[in-house]
């Protein structure tokens, strides 16, 4: 049998939350028919069609945490973790199969870069790097950018992204800051949406809406506008032909008219993200329909009609945010919601699984993003996510979004909680069926979404680049 070309693929984090690393994985796999060895930690569950390509292996390292040592010496603590990052990973890079190029995700820097080209050195490998964004950066938001550490980290990213065989980044801007200030020469690969992420039938929305419903309706110390305080799914006679946005009579499916508006976000709950903003608006949002309202309680909830401009009524609906992801910061923000005093809108917090996830977006009516980047160059690969599902979305402004999010066109931008609350009210009235508004955007979004896949996207701009590093490798392996 004809040996096939193998590509190494290195992510020094949870392979499960690295979906554009299990894209390269897929592609690699099934249309360039490599060979493809995953190093990486382990966490989150990866996509199922990762786990079950048979072109694909998952070799997971164990995650390092060194909480006790950091008590008594941050930088001790830091630098140890290095060394034994750095050891643990190498050991992978040679204990499997010899690939013909390692594609490694950046950042982390360090200790990743040094140790894939060590072992390209040692293993006569191709070596290429896929900038996500600037390692330096990222420990500037917690360290300054002037700290020690700081500079040391971007000497060494700068120093081993050189030394790379060849270099993808996710943006125009990100592509002239590494020609500019580290003499990289880089080729662009838009994050798109893989054929997955794609607007979702009313039967797919139903079932999920199915199986969320305990979560949604019935979640622990919630009472607010959307918990029904129904018996659970485990109980027998509990109806699940009826959901919060959803019913089913028979083979018929309809969505209820006085569903909340489903707002959906993903956060990784850093520092880079600052999901306060998103707090505030609903704040905001929810204390000027309470002001239109003049605190009359007679008002029935379920059809809240209110006069706020030109003498017309508009119906603005209840708002539930569903926001997705793991983090540190989870808890924090989530002890800051339950304090909120909300009466029209709610949110919940989960982790859905890879073939949940695009579902729930196809569901949604809108998202938001909050994403800023450490370093302004890289985009959030959510609102890729969002328009392969034609689901519009508010993201806060920064320096390359206009690469990304194409204002009043696809989504709107904002720079304030003020400011997000005001698109809010203004996308969301008359809803479900008179807002204009968002419909105009959700069509933006789908044909943004279904204009490029990360199919077409890898072959025209990755494939060539790790092609000429990975054959040539090859080809030298076989002489």
């Amino acid at each position: 049998m004809e040996k096939k070309p193998r590509v190494a693929i290195v992510v020094l984090g949870d392979i499960g939350r690295s979906p554009r690393m299990q894209y390269h994985a897929l592609s690699l796999a099934s249309q360039a028919k490599f060979e493809v060895d995953i190093v990486a930690n382990g966490g989150s569950e990866s996509h199922m069609d990762v786990i079950k390509n048979q072109n694909i292996r998952i070799h997971e390292m164990a995650s390092v945490s060194l909480e006790g040592l950091s008590k008594i010496s941050k930088a001790l603590a830091v630098l140890t973790k290095a060394a034994i990052q750095f050891f643990i990973l190498v050991w992978f890079l040679f204990k499997i199969p010899r690939p013909d190029a390692f594609l490694v995700q950046n950042p982390p820097s360090v200790p990743t870069l040094a140790a894939v080209k060590l072992s390209c050195w040692l293993r006569r490998c191709g070596f290429v790097i896929d900038w996500h964004n600037f390692g330096y950066t990222l420990l500037g938001m917690s360290h300054g950018r002037n700290h020690i550490i700081v500079k040391l980290y971007k000497w060494f990213e700068k120093y081993f992204g050189k030394m790379a065989d060849g270099t993808l980044c996710v943006t125009k801007a990100m592509q002239h800051e590494l020609a500019q200030n580290c003499g990289v020469k880089a080729s662009v690969l838009y994050d798109q949406p893989p054929e997955f992420f794609h607007p979702v039938a009313l039967k797919e929305s139903h079932e999920l809406f199915c199986r969320l419903d305990r979560s949604i309706c019935d979640p622990i110390g919630f009472h607010d506008c959307v918990s029904t305080g129904k018996k659970s799914q485990n109980d027998a006679s509990s109806d699940l032909s009826h959901t919060v946005f959803s019913t089913q009579d028979g083979d018929n499916l309809s969505l209820k008219p006085s569903r909340p508006a489903l707002v959906v976000s993903s956060t990784s709950w850093t520092s880079d993200e600052d999901f306060s903003l998103l707090l505030e608006a609903a704040l905001l949002y929810d204390r000027r329909i309470a002001a239109a309202l003049n605190e009359d309680d007679s008002i029935d909830e379920e059809k809240l009609w209110i006069d706020l401009s030109n003498g017309k009524k508009y119906l603005y609906p209840r708002l539930l945010f569903i926001i997705t992801g793991k983090g540190p910061d989870r808890k924090k923000y989530e002890e800051k919601i339950r304090k909120l005093k909300l009466r029209r809108v709610t949110f919940r917090t989960m982790w859905l699984s890879a073939e949940d996830y695009p579902l729930l977006l196809g569901s949604a009516d809108l998202g938001v993003s909050l994403h800023t980047s450490s370093s302004g160059l890289d985009l959030p690969m959510k609102i890729v996510d969002m328009f392969g599902c034609g689901l519009p979305v508010c993201a806060v402004s920064f320096s390359c979004i206009g690469e990304l999010v194409k204002d009043g066109e696809n989504g709107l931008l904002f720079s304030s909680s003020s400011e997000l609350a005001d698109q809010l009210m203004m996308l969301f009235k008359g809803f479900p069926d008179k807002c204009d508004a968002l419909k105009a955007l959700q069509e933006g979004a789908l044909a943004r979404g279904s204009s490029s896949r990360w199919s077409a996207e890898w072959m025209t701009h990755a494939f060539p680049v790790i092609q000429e590093v990975s054959i040539m490798l090859f080809q030298r392996s076989t002489d």
